[in-house]
């Protein structure tokens, strides 16, 4: 038996301080998940039920690479996230279980068709085309729990060409990391592969060809992407 067409390449990441490579299975995103972003997105910053839109594995952008600036949109927007990289099998998994899941942490840009996005939500539309588009989820190198503990206050920040953009901190994410894994793999079986962009503080914003964008979280390596 074999494939009728060649199989694609599958995405992966590399790991800190090894030869070895992480597999990428699926991406969920987190939407909305700091008070001041979902405010200046037009939401509602309590503690209603978190929700999640996903993008394809072949969206991972490695770290140091160009981005191309996509097609069908004049409002690409940036959006730095803390990466949670999935190390093991959970359905149902409690909050007081939820970190014994997590193989390791990165740093990660939710890139985003913001006028897309914005005509999606104006029809009731899903947000495929907005988010889901070819490169739009650069991730840095994950460094495994074993190594380096788990991010739960840390700062968070981007900057674009060298001017800040973002500055915040994990505490302050509506739904922790814990809460996330645990109100996730009620509605889907978390596996080894899987990451989980977990939210972008306030300050979101445009970018356009020629700008290099650094983004970083306390104790991770930084992410490095031009957008050409």
């Amino acid at each position: 038996m074999a494939f009728v067409v060649e199989p694609c390449e599958r995405s992966t990441l590399n790991i800190h301080n090894s030869d070895d490579l992480y597999p990428v299975r699926r991406i969920y995103c987190v939407g909305r998940n700091y008070a001041d972003h979902a405010l200046e997105m037009g939401g509602d910053p309590t503690r209603e039920a978190p929700f999640y839109f996903t993008k394809p594995a072949d969206a991972i952008l490695k770290n140091g690479s160009d981005f191309p600036y996509p097609p069908e949109t004049e409002n690409l927007h940036y959006e730095a996230e803390l990466v949670i990289a999935i190390g093991k099998v959970g359905k149902n998994v409690s909050v007081d279980e939820a970190l014994d899941y997590v193989y390791g942490y990165a740093v990660g840009i939710d890139f985003t068709r913001r006028d897309l996005q914005a005509a999606s939500k104006k029809k009731g539309r899903p947000w495929d085309t907005a988010k889901g588009f070819d490169h739009s989820a650069p991730c840095s190198e994950i460094y495994p729990v074993s190594e380096n503990g788990h991010i739960d206050d840390a700062r968070i920040w981007l900057t674009v060409n060298g001017e800040t953009r973002q500055d915040s901190n994990t505490n302050k994410m509506i739904w922790s990391v814990a809460e996330v894994i645990a109100n996730l793999s009620e509605l889907f079986t978390l596996k080894p592969g899987d990451l989980i962009y977990t939210g972008t503080p306030e300050g979101v914003g445009p970018v356009i060809k020629g700008d290099e964008i650094k983004v970083g979280v306390d104790g991770l390596s930084e992410l490095e992407i031009k957008v050409v």
